[in-house]
This record gives C-alpha cells, sequence and structure tokens, in this order.
C-alpha cells in the first residue's frame, strides 16, 4: 500500500491523468434539497450540537426504519445519532469493552472494512478475523468462528451488503447469526451502510430478524451523496443503545447543527436514493460488460458500489494494482482489506460514467 500510494504520488507530480476507482467517495452531487437544508440550517451563532442527534433526525430515522424495512423502533430509546458510519463503528467496542472480563475478542470479516480491527485494539481487545470464503457467498458463519471463541466475544461484525465483495446475506442467515448471539450473548454490529444501494432485491435488515443483542449503523453517504457531511445513525437493542450513548457525550463526534438538518430530510426521502441507484447501475453494468468481454472474474453481486475483481494468472493484488496504476488506473488491492483479499481488487464506481469508459479504455492495454 505504501509502494502504491507513493507510486501515486509520483504519477501526479508528473501530471499523468488518474482515474480514481479506489476510494469508495462518489463524485456525483449531493441533491440540491439537502445542500438546501443544510445551508438554511446554519444558524449566526454557532453553538455545542447536542452528542444523540436532534428529535428530527431520530424521528426521520425511525421513520426510514418502519418504511423501508418494517422495523419499529422507538426514536428515544433505540436510535441514535453518529457522525458517519466509520466513527461509530471504531467507537462501539469501546462501550462495551470491560463489562465482562471474559469477553475480550472482536470477530471480524476478512476481508472486510479496516475499522473494525482499530476499534478493537483502540479498546484494549483481540480480533478475532474470519476467512470469508467465495464459494460460501462470503458469508461469515458462527460455526466458522467456534463454540469456545463465541463464547469469549464481545462483539462480532457482520456487513451486509458486504464491503469489499458486495455479497448480500439471506434473511435466514440473519437468523442464524440472531440465534447464536442469543445463545452465546455476544452483540452482532451489522454495518449496513449499502442497504440501499443494490440493483435486483432490497437488501434486508438484522433488525428485521432480531433486536435483541443487536445494534444496526446506517449512514447518508452512500445512499444520499453526503460522505462529507459525516451524518449516520445506530439503532437497536436499547440496553446497548443506552450504554451507546452514555459514551458518546464524552469524544465530542457530534455533528453540527445544520447535518443533521439536512440528514432529517434525506431519511424522510426515498426518491434521490432512488435516482442514486440508478446511476451507479449505469457505470456497474458498463464495467460487467467489459469484465466479461475481457475475461475478468467478478464477484457476483447485486448491491454496493464496488466489483470484487479476481486478479488474473495468479498475480499479486498489490502488483496488479500497480500495473493499473501505470496505466492511469487507480484501484484498491484486495489484501488492503485482509489477508483473505489477496487475489482480488476492489473497483469503486464513484468517477463519472465518462471517466469510467476512459479507465475502460486504458484497462484494455493490461494484458493477462
Amino acid at each position: 500500500m505504501v509502494e502504491l500510494d507513493e507510486r501515486r504520488r509520483a504519477l501526479a507530480r508528473q501530471g499523468k491523468r488518474l482515474v480514481d476507482l479506489g476510494i469508495g467517495d462518489p463524485r456525483e452531487p449531493t441533491p440540491g434539497f439537502l445542500r438546501d437544508a443544510f445551508l438554511a440550517a446554519a444558524e449566526p451563532v454557532s453553538q455545542y450540537p447536542g452528542p444523540y442527534g436532534t428529535p428530527a433526525l431520530r424521528r426521520a430515522a425511525a421513520g426510514y426504519l418502519e418504511r423501508r424495512f418494517g422495523v419499529v423502533v422507538d426514536e428515544e430509546s433505540q436510535v441514535l445519532a453518529c457522525a458517519g458510519a466509520k466513527e461509530a463503528i471504531f467507537h462501539l467496542p469501546l462501550a462495551f469493552a470491560g463489562a465482562d472480563p471474559r469477553r475480550r475478542k472482536v470477530v471480524l470479516p476478512d476481508p472486510g472494512y479496516p475499522s473494525y480491527e482499530a476499534g478493537a485494539r483502540l479498546a484494549g481487545l483481540e480480533p478475532v478475523r474470519v476467512p470469508l470464503r467465495p464459494e460460501r457467498g462470503f458469508l461469515l458463519e458462527p460455526e466458522d468462528v467456534g463454540e469456545s471463541v463465541l463464547e469469549e466475544t464481545l462483539v462480532l461484525w457482520v456487513n451486509y451488503p458486504h464491503n469489499p465483495t458486495g455479497a448480500e446475506a439471506p434473511r435466514d442467515y440473519l437468523r442464524r447469526l440472531g440465534e447464536a448471539a442469543r445463545r452465546h450473548g455476544f452483540i452482532v454490529g451489522s454495518d449496513e451502510v449499502y442497504t440501499d444501494v443494490y440493483f435486483g432485491r432490497p437488501p434486508h435488515s438484522m433488525l428485521e430478524v432480531q433486536v435483541e443483542n443487536v445494534v444496526a449503523i446506517f449512514s447518508c453517504s452512500k445512499r444520499s451523496g453526503m460522505t462529507g457531511y459525516r451524518s449516520g445513525f445506530l439503532a437497536g437493542d436499547p440496553d446497548l443503545v443506552a450504554s451507546l450513548r452514555a459514551l458518546r457525550a464524552h469524544p465530542g463526534v457530534a455533528s453540527a447543527e445544520p447535518v443533521p438538518a439536512a440528514a432529517a430530510l434525506a431519511w424522510a426521502d426515498d426518491a434521490h436514493a432512488h435516482e442514486r441507484r440508478e446511476v451507479f447501475r449505469a457505470k456497474r453494468d458498463r464495467f460487467l460488460r467489459f469484465f466479461r468481454a475481457h475475461g475478468l472474474e467478478v464477484a457476483p453481486s447485486d448491491a454496493t458500489i464496488y466489483l470484487w475483481v479476481r486478479v488474473p494468472g495468479g498475480q499479486a493484488s498489490g502488483a496488479y494494482a500497480l500495473r493499473l496504476l501505470e496505466e492511469g488506473i487507480v484501484v484498491a488491492p484486495g489484501s488492503s482489506f485482509g489477508p483473505a483479499g489477496e487475489g482480488w481488487v476492489r473497483v469503486a464506481l464513484v468517477p463519472a460514467l465518462a471517466d469510467c469508459e476512459e479507465a475502460i479504455r486504458a484497462w484494455e492495454r493490461v494484458k493477462p
């Protein structure tokens, strides 16, 4: 990764045109009505924002959960705002570390979002990576963890639709996971930031099958094009939310008042999320046509803004990413998401469609 970053900076200094398919930060503008709400909420006097989210934001989040998943939650005791999903994921283990000295493990998917492990280490806990296998749909099965480890587990992280593979979780899988959480007493941290970026059937939420022992995390970033606003919410078991609420008063991560004003409108509106899905669909379909024609294998997926592409010819992920970089294409090597990601690269559908076409033309020059 260091070598990739250094080479990328060197090419940029040389004036090399780069198409960035690496970081998951879409270029489409934030919808105008959300920008207007943000500006309208900027008060002449700036004061400390509340750490729990405004009542309007929590009410809109609860309304979204009921409308989208048929899940009814209490906006006061079961919903809590966060400064984007990354912040909530990073801090979640800290809220529960030490409550039970026997539970020192945090189970996380490999490949997976790096903040799961970083948050566990900050809390003084032991990360346990579980390799996800393509032949099993990249599902983190409790049986793969083992009974003895589950008895010592504080938090088990799942992320469906999954970053980086795009895998989705069937409802029966979520039910099995929930039963294991009740049986062994661990917390399910369910990262659901991509549940509204889909191209087939709408993905499920863990909250549809169970609230007990569950904290689900949602974000405005990809759904609403608000990555820079840093706004999301978490919802679930009221006892767990109470512990997270107690923590949130201390780190100083509350969003500025204009942010929840825009976020409340975002969670109350579905039309803009549908429009953004169609934009991502066009880019996704174009890349899939190219990969098929070019003989590159892509993991089956109908969700997220990512495509998980197998590196051809048994090359290392980093080496292949460097080859693409020399042609002006930035991708994320699979190994940056964990050892089990070796042999893959992640393509983020973030540039404009015209830039995607440019990347495809450049990729055609890279021989297997």
